[in-house]
């Protein structure tokens, strides 16, 4: 409990209390739904894929209040992600960084998201999860395959008006261990106005 403390004492520092409509994105089995039900303090489950694309939760982290759809990263999932992105304040996408048989899948939904001209200013937070199993890609390695250096934005505070482009950062997680995707929620929550 002291690393959920810490995490949510840690939002609660960002100041104003921020609210927003969160897209969770990436394949099937990459921990979309873990992720979700983790934050919505329900604890780490085995999750079960889910068979529809609209799951969603509604979260309070610290002092963020947002609504998280988790649409599913199966191929019939895929294909309704469209429908979600109007009025959407963020994109969070998970990789599997295990499963290097799927990058390349992963990558061209990724590449659809960030050039979809809907989501063109909205922040997006990537995940490089399952970080604990050996053989996962390093950071570098998801960088250098996903073509991140150059897009991504820095995981410092960057004021958006010092930015050329919409924030972008990959950070490395596990969800199953409960580390590093605090530090990418605090990074995502400087943009959500």
């Amino acid at each position: 409990m002291f690393i959920w403390d810490w995490f949510t004492g840690v939002l609660g520092y960002l100041g104003v209390k921020r609210k927003g409509r969160y897209l969770v994105f990436g394949l099937s089995g990459s921990g979309k739904a873990s992720l979700v039900e983790l934050l919505s303090d329900e604890g780490l489950i085995d999750c079960v894929p889910y068979g529809h694309p609209t799951a969603s939760e509604e979260l309070s982290i610290g002092n963020m209040r947002f609504t998280t759809f988790d649409l599913g990263g199966h191929s019939q999932a895929r294909r309704v992600w469209k429908d979600y992105f109007p009025a959407v304040d963020a994109i969070v996408f998970l990789v599997d960084a295990n499963d290097r048989a799927r990058f390349e899948e992963s990558k061209q939904e990724l590449v659809s998201l960030l050039t979809d001209e809907t989501l063109s200013t909205c922040p997006v937070l990537i995940l490089g999860n399952k970080i604990d199993l050996p053989g996962a890609a390093s950071e570098d390695e998801l960088r250098m395959y996903y073509d991140l250096y150059g897009q991504s934005t820095g995981k410092g505070k960057v004021p958006r008006s010092d930015l050329s482009a919409r924030p972008l950062e990959l950070f490395m997680c596990s969800i199953l261990k409960r580390q590093g995707y605090g530090e990418g929620f605090r990074w995502l929550a400087q943009y959500i106005d």
